[in-house]
């Protein structure tokens, strides 16, 4: 009954598989998917030979086969034949190697009949079938996100077709009752998955896959822990029947190794990085994983926030971080050539001297011309190249051995900089990968470095505009100040000896100090814009203030009901009605008195100014009235009705202007409404 399972579940397989041989061969085949049809081809005769043969030694060379070619074909995805790195490389090669011992295996068997032999091929097929899933998953892991899906039906079928030989043999090396159910039902098991390799196929020359470092490294690690478990297994069994324990002695001398290599490597640093160098050098095809490097490049150069260290300091970590350099220091030059320290990241050597003079000044042209990285221990050694002899480098560089690796910063043919870089515990000379990565980097790292002094200039300038911003209004204010001092003193030659006029010249004169110093102050660099704060605020004593200021100079009368309330900034408010009274004043005869209406509108409060002056276009009211500069009056500044429109748009208002030529304005000032406060109950003590 055992051997009909057997065999018919191999054969419903071996059809299976041949179908799909049938139907590839119908839709015509090219490149990878020749060698797809041989793995189905190898694979339905294994199928066959397995059931009509099962265990014998051609259906064990049969299922190397298989498992030989469908390793070919994962190792034909995992990259482009240029792009391959040596290490990918070992790591198929070693499961290559485990398929030649399974074959010496399955010989020893067949000569000796030993069960030492037996062991010894099962512990070997376990091996293989673990270093295929391994292959399996990181070949998934890898392929680029278009690719997977066309990829996921393949690596589906071949991880349950090497998961259920993993899980047979380790059944059978333990000598279980479930490992003859398994072998019957396996030929079942893989026709349950050919519709996977046929969705697989399909789409088998969309895929694209490259492995990473990190990939290659798992691989070989969980490779190595794979051989090392099999070994001893093998030993193990072995010397099971002998009366010596060559397991224990190997155990014993495997740990004694790794303790010594710890002890080794895991102190010097110079060894880790004799380490890093010889494994980058004889297991990868390229020193650098450009992808990772330069995801760390960029994200070293764009750190931001608050903690974020200035972009100088962030361009000298970036490039130490590609040779691994323990320090870097960023050289600027000044007009006259001179070197400086401008920016460093953990530097304690050397630093320009104060006096680098012309030394400094030739070495820094003679870097942009050229544009060279430079090895300093090259001209300390005399094997450097003449272009690099020509550089006249200074003399505290060539002193400072600790100093490895000069990078010019170049950008737009201009040298924005120079990256000095320690030297690690490991010095090596520098090649070709080194030179171009640095070139490039240093290229990047300049753009950033100019970008930021633009923006550091930018901001230089922003502050510079903000300060004249503040100059023109204070400018105006002084104006209208001025003019009210001038009316005082000429009113004090009439009215010198009335008291009352004496009083009254005291507080203006008062009031004038006190207005120039709060305008000096706002010149102040650290004076800010003072922040609206509208609140609901009764508009009477406000407009009496403003309205206070500019009688002596002028009747200004003020009509409607003053209590109404309105949602205000107090002092923004008064200052722009202040504006607007000041024009209309300069603006009116001397007989004409100005205006200042309060109208309650509902939903808006309206503060109407009017005068009887000269008047203005519609094309000056609509293109230039709210522009600074811009003014009817020959010696005005054009700044006041600017600042009273932006002081009443930030407190939620709005502004209109009613003017004919020779009939004068109205400003209509109109403001949110606000509902009135209650007074506040007075407690008895």
């Amino acid at each position: 009954m055992a051997a009909l399972i057997i065999l018919w579940s191999h054969a419903l397989a071996a059809a299976a598989f041949a179908a799909l041989i049938l139907w590839r061969l119908g839709v015509g085949s090219a490149g990878r998917q020749r060698l797809l049809l041989g793995a189905l081809a190898i694979t339905a005769c294994w199928c066959w030979i397995s059931g009509l043969y099962a265990g014998s030694a051609l259906s064990s060379y049969a299922e190397t086969a298989r498992n030989l070619i469908w390793v070919s074909l994962l190792y034909s995805l995992s990259a482009r034949s240029d792009e391959r790195q040596h290490g990918a490389r070992l790591v198929y090669a070693a499961v290559a190697a485990v398929f030649g011992f399974q074959c010496v295996a399955d010989a020893l068997v067949l000569v000796t009949q030993s069960q030492t032999s037996w062991e010894t091929a099962i512990l070997l097929r376990m091996t293989a079938a673990a270093g295929g899933l391994v292959l399996v998953h990181n070949l998934y892991g890898q392929a680029a996100p278009t690719s997977r899906t066309s990829l996921r039906p393949m690596m589906l079928g071949l991880a349950l077709l090497w998961a259920y030989d993993l899980n047979l043999y380790t059944v059978s090396y333990l000598k279980s009752s479930l490992s003859g159910t398994l072998i019957e039902w396996r030929g079942l098991a893989l026709a349950l998955t050919s519709p996977l390799f046929a969705l697989g196929a399909r789409n088998e020359d969309g895929s694209r896959v490259r492995l990473s470092r990190a990939a290659t490294f798992q691989s070989l690690s969980l490779l190595a822990i794979c051989a090392y478990f099999a070994v001893m297994a093998v030993l193990a069994t072995a010397t099971r029947n002998s009366g010596f324990d060559l397991s224990g002695a190997l155990l014993i001398a495997t740990l004694a190794a790794l303790t010594v290599a710890g002890m080794v490597l895991l102190p010097s640093a110079r060894a880790r990085s004799w380490a890093k160098v010889k494994i980058a050098k004889h297991l990868f095809e390229h020193r650098y994983d450009y992808r990772t490097e330069w995801l760390r490049f960029t994200e070293t150069l764009g750190s931001a926030g608050h903690d974020a260290p200035r972009m100088g300091e962030r361009v000298a970590r970036a490039l130490a971080d590609i040779l691994e350099a323990p320090a870097a220091l960023l050289l600027t030059a000044d007009g006259a050539g001179n070197l400086a320290g401008s920016s460093s990241w953990q530097w304690d050597g050397a630093t320009p001297p104060l006096a680098a003079g012309p030394t400094g000044a030739g070495f820094w042209e003679r870097m942009e011309s050229s544009g060279r990285i430079v090895e300093f221990d090259a001209l300390r050694g005399g094997w450097a190249e003449p272009p690099e002899k020509a550089l006249a480098t200074p003399a505290w560089i060539l002193e400072d051995r600790s100093i490895w690796v000069g990078v010019p910063l170049i950008h737009h043919g201009k040298l924005a900089g120079l990256v000095l870089l320690a030297a690690p515990d490991y010095r090596r000379p520098l090649d070709w990968e080194d030179f171009d990565l640095l070139r490039t980097a240093g290229r990047q790292a300049a753009s950033s470095l100019a970008e930021a002094h633009g923006q550091e200039a930018l901001s230089t300038a922003q502050r510079f505009e903000e300060f004249n911003r503040r100059f023109a209004f204070i400018l105006h204010d002084v104006k209208n100040l001025v003019s009210q001092l001038s009316l005082l003193t000429r009113n004090a030659e009439r009215h010198a000896d009335n008291a009352e006029f004496r009083a009254d010249m005291i507080a203006t004169l008062k009031s004038s100090v006190g207005k120039m110093n709060d305008l000096l102050a706002r010149l102040s660099p650290q004076a800010g814009q003072r922040p609206l704060r509208p609140e609901p605020q009764p508009l009477g004593p406000v407009l009496t203030a403003a309205i206070a200021a500019k009688r002596r100079a002028h009747d200004v009368r003020l009509h409607g009901d003053g209590n109404v309330w309105a949602q205000v900034d107090a002092a923004a408010l008064e200052q722009a009605v202040g504006h607007l009274l000041q024009n209309a004043v300069e603006a009116s005869p001397l007989t004409e008195p100005v205006s200042l209406r309060v109208t309650d509108r509902g939903d808006e409060i309206e503060v109407a100014i009017t005068d009887k002056g000269c008047g203005m276009d519609g094309d000056f009211i609509r293109n230039r009235l709210f522009k600074p500069f811009a003014s009817t009056k020959a010696s005005g500044f054009g700044i006041g009705t600017f600042e009273a429109r932006s002081l009443i748009l930030a407190m939620g208002g709005r502004i209109a202007v009613d003017s004919r030529p020779g009939q004068g304005t109205t400003f209509a000032i109109l403001l949110p409404a606000a509902p009135a406060a209650a007074e506040p109950e007075r407690k008895i003590a």
